[in-house]
């Protein structure tokens, strides 16, 4: 009787040891953050307007852990082999929340001429209603400061088919007349897209994007030849990896 209860202390033990053990490797695995790199082309679209059609181009790359990260992020907007807009930005981010992220780092614009720097604070992440917002303070020379803010719904007719709009508004504390910026409210895009993902990775779309200048950026491109309000037809890719 002794030896049968030795046996069962002995294999109640083992178990107790065995969950100890198990337990504490998955509690171990939950605590794995590993480094990871995500590449996105958001947009890679030619834009059908009157006379030239522009090429866009809007991705991010970002490289890090769960908490930070690095991020570049790129826009370009190329006509007749020439770019006519070309912004960098370079950001470091860290997570504030399971749905918000800040960012701090630096922006430059190499097209349009003079080229133009700025100090970003940013916050991005996933608003009430699954509205993904991204907001932007910019901060350059001269007095120069920026802001931005962009938004977009994702809205899923079924697995593969999603339409998606989107908006994006951008406001100058200053005249910047060499870029043909203004002060106030310089500028307004608004977009709906509709995607097939023929993969999760890898998604066509068509759509419409509209864009508006106002106050003294509409003056300024009015006295460049440039159109103040343009509705284009797009078609373009989506990818990610």
């Amino acid at each position: 009787m002794k030896c049968f209860n030795r046996i069962r202390i002995s294999r109640s033990v083992g178990l107790i040891a065995a969950t100890v053990f198990v337990g504490s490797a998955a509690f171990a695995g939950g605590k794995d953050d590993p480094f990871l790199i995500m590449g996105k082309l958001d947009q890679l679209e030619v834009r059908d307007t009157e006379g030239d059609d522009p090429l866009v181009l809007e991705g991010a790359l970002w490289a890090g852990y769960d908490l930070n990260k690095f991020w570049l992020k790129a826009e370009a907007e190329r006509v007749d082999n020439e770019s006519e807009e070309l912004e960098l930005q370079a950001l470091y981010s860290r997570a504030i929340s399971a749905f918000w992220d800040i960012q701090l780092g630096a922006r430059k614009d190499f097209q349009p001429k003079p080229t133009r720097e700025w100090g970003v604070i940013a916050l991005q992440g996933l608003a009430p209603y699954h509205f993904e917002v991204d907001a932007s303070l910019f901060i350059g020379g001269a007095g120069r400061t920026g802001l931005r803010l962009e938004a977009e719904y994702e809205l899923l007719f079924t697995q593969r088919l999603v339409l998606v709009p989107e908006i994006e508004l951008n406001a100058y504390g200053h005249n910047d007349r060499q870029t043909g910026v203004g002060s106030g409210l310089a500028d307004a895009e608004l977009g709906l897209r509709l995607r097939y993902e023929i993969r999760r990775e890898f998604a066509p779309y068509l759509g419409l994007n509209w864009q508006k200048k106002y106050g003294n950026s509409a003056d300024f491109a009015s006295a460049a030849g440039h159109d103040v309000e343009d509705t284009q037809l797009v078609l373009g890719i989506r990818a990610w990896f």
